[in-house]
């Protein structure tokens, strides 16, 4: 692609954030520029490319089939224009910047605080910023809405790396008074008959257990639905609910409930998984061993 002569790369650059953002204001957020400044730069680049590059549709920027054809030839080679101007050697009480990590309660809760504690001593100028993945964190790594994702990964997907950090089954939580509370292991056929509480992730996340279940051709017949783990044990104290939660996440939140194997455990593993964007990046790859340190520690609930 010709790079008309009165355009620069931090236009093209811009550019590339802007279709990254979704939005004139956000791309200004992200560069610490006006958002005037970013609407000059677009229409310079309009301009020389003799197209709208970029339409507005309910509320957010789209790009056009033209618009995406120059950001698919210029965003390879400024990302490794990035990784090559970033030194090799670094020293993290240097770092400053932005790093955007999508996860969910559990890792919330469990993972982040330790990690927040190492980066806040060895990199303070570091900004972290936790969003929720909520079932799409690989779409948010894709559109550059996240730098990491740390959360339960099952499969591969092109356009990203990843890395196990632990392994999770499932147990279920209850109140010392119910029925089953004495009972070491759980059968099958008692299990089922639980009053369940079914944690619904918002349709955007299904729980391993609840696929094993129906492979065994069974269905859990739940008495409450909820969309998050937070506040679950405020419901099950005093009553005969059941909640079926990862293992590390129940025993961090319910004291003063039991917990009791689940029957179909579920396994699954929670994991580190960053776009190839980053993956030669000096700074992200001491950020990724951070995250396989915090992991290390005892699991502790946020303050």
């Amino acid at each position: 692609m010709t790079l008309p002569g009165h355009l620069d790369m931090t236009a093209l650059r811009l550019l590339v954030v802007v279709d990254r953002a979704g939005s004139f204001t956000a791309a200004a957020e992200r560069l610490g520029v006006t958002q005037s400044t970013v609407s000059y730069t677009i229409d310079k680049l309009r301009a020389a490319f003799g197209d709208p590059i970029f339409v507005r549709e309910a509320g957010r920027q789209v790009t056009t089939a033209r618009g995406a054809e120059i950001i698919a030839g210029v965003a390879p080679a400024l990302d490794r224009l990035d990784q090559l101007a970033r030194p090799q050697q670094m020293d993290p009480a240097r770092i400053a910047g932005r790093v955007t990590i999508a996860c969910n309660y559990y890792e919330r809760l469990l993972m982040i605080p330790p990690l927040i504690r190492s980066v806040r001593q060895q990199a303070p100028g570091l900004r972290i910023e936790i969003v929720d993945s909520r079932g799409r964190g690989i779409d948010r790594l894709l559109a550059s809405e996240a730098d990491l994702l740390i959360g339960p990964y099952l499969s591969d997907v092109a356009g990203v790396y990843a890395r196990a950090l632990r392994d999770e089954d499932y147990v279920c939580l209850m109140d010392p008074a119910h029925p089953q509370a004495e009972t070491e292991k759980l059968a099958l056929d008692d299990y089922l008959r639980l009053d369940h509480i079914d944690i619904t992730y918002e349709g955007r996340w299904r729980s391993r257990y609840l696929a094993e279940l129906e492979a065994l051709g069974h269905r859990l017949d739940a008495r409450l639905a909820v969309h998050s783990p937070a506040g679950v044990p405020s419901l099950i104290a005093g009553s005969r609910l059941v909640a079926t939660l990862p293992r590390r996440l129940a025993a961090a939140i319910g004291a003063g409930l039991v917990l009791r194997d689940c029957p179909v455990p579920g396994r699954f593993s929670i994991a580190m998984v960053w776009p190839q964007r980053h993956h030669r990046d000096v700074m992200h790859r001491w950020l990724h061993h951070q995250v396989i340190e915090a992991v290390r520690l005892p699991d502790s609930p946020a303050a």
